[in-house]
């Protein structure tokens, strides 16, 4: 057997010849489904496209298994990632009605063991999203959930520093990556893949491919959710997540001021344009209190996110104040919600997990999205 140092495309190409495709019923390269091989070294990248409306997503999840397995039995290959990614048409109704259908997107593959997932996002970074998002998990295993951790921000990974995690991940017999665990959380980042002070200099179909592996390629076991800490923006990594597995909801982090809400209403019509239920809104930083002389100083505004969750017709899950033991419990990697269980911040923290799992409960998830019209 040849030593895996270099993949031959030629060979690739051979075995996906070879593979029958549950959509089209030829083989994917015969079908068209092979939308793009990259190979560097002894790695293999390949995209299958998927055209139409989804078939069922057991089978295309076997399908990827069955594509990533034979490619890696061939001389040459020692690692494969295989991306599924399609385009649905827009609704006819929508289109006749002129409004703006949701844009293409992924077929959403579930994760298998995995009850819900939430996006913890925002509009813009500085806004103290990596914080909510870790005390939000622990919030939920403090509720009695079993609860996992994605820090999906290829570029500024901070789960390690935030749980006080260390070290590089290792993977299993099956070559899937073992995720770290804090605080009985499950946790994954690219901060276990790459050295902290490493510069990820990556192009859209790189952090794509990023995030696919840290979602499909990670060993999570049971959960009852999957807290995924969003990338700030409303970009490419977002719309990958967004539209590949089946978001339960999300929930949008702001500060009260007016230039992080113009934000965070961007990030609430980007959910809705791809038909993610809004879980709520929360207000970070929203009050400062000196510790010495206990004035309240509301440095950013105050009030501003709940005006603004009224305004945009979703709901306010709470705010969380400015404090100087919330940064510093963050930094030392362990958490407000575990450093100071009982204190009024890790109750701010359960507040909000309970007005995530009253939204669900709600069925908030079931609802059909807004319409969003083109005037």
């Amino acid at each position: 057997m040849a030593a895996k140092n270099s993949a031959d495309e030629a060979a690739i190409r051979d075995a996906l010849s070879r593979i029958a495709s549950p959509v089209a019923g030829k083989s994917l390269l015969a079908s068209g489904m092979v939308g793009g091989i990259s190979i560097a070294g002894d790695s293999v990248t390949v995209a299958l496209e998927v055209a139409g409306p989804a078939p069922d997503t057991t089978a295309l999840e076997a399908l990827r298994v069955e594509t990533g397995r034979r490619i890696e039995a061939l001389p040459g290959v020692a690692h494969v990632r295989v991306v599924m990614t399609g385009k649905r048409p827009a609704p006819a109704q929508a289109q006749a009605a002129g409004q703006m259908a949701a844009p293409a997107g992924r077929p959403k593959l579930p994760l298998p063991g995995i009850g819900r997932i939430i996006a913890v996002a925002s509009g813009k970074g500085g806004v103290g999203k990596s914080t909510t998002a870790v005390n939000l998990a622990l919030a939920l295993k403090g509720l009695g959930k079993r609860v996992g951790i994605l820090d999906a921000d290829i570029y500024g990974p901070s789960m390690q520093r935030l749980l006080g995690v260390a070290g590089a991940a290792q993977t299993n017999e099956r070559k899937r990556i073992l995720p770290k665990e804090a605080y009985g959380l499950k946790v994954m980042s690219m901060g276990f893949l790459v050295p902290e002070d490493t510069a990820m200099i990556w192009r859209g179909p790189m952090v794509q491919g990023a995030i696919q592996q840290l979602l499909r390629e990670v060993e999570w076991g049971e959960l009852d959710f999957l807290v995924v800490d969003m990338p700030p923006g409303t970009g490419d990594a977002q719309l990958t997540l967004a539209q590949s597995v089946p978001l339960a909801g999300a929930v949008i982090v702001s500060t009260p001021q007016d230039l992080a809400l113009i934000d965070a209403s961007r990030g609430v019509q980007m959910f809705r344009k791809v038909e993610i239920p809004i879980l709520g809104i929360v207000e970070n930083m929203s009050t400062f209190i000196c510790p010495n002389c206990r004035h309240e100083t509301q440095i950013f505004g105050h009030g501003g996110a709940k005006a603004e969750a009224a305004r945009l017709g979703v709901g306010f899950l709470g705010e969380i104040p400015l404090d100087m033991a919330i940064r510093e419990t963050s930094d030392t990697g362990r958490p407000i919600v575990i450093d100071q269980p009982d204190g009024r911040h890790a109750e701010a923290y359960r507040a909000v997990a309970q007005g995530v799992l009253d939204a669900l409960e709600s069925g908030i998830a079931d609802r059909p999205p807004p319409v969003i019209a083109i005037e």
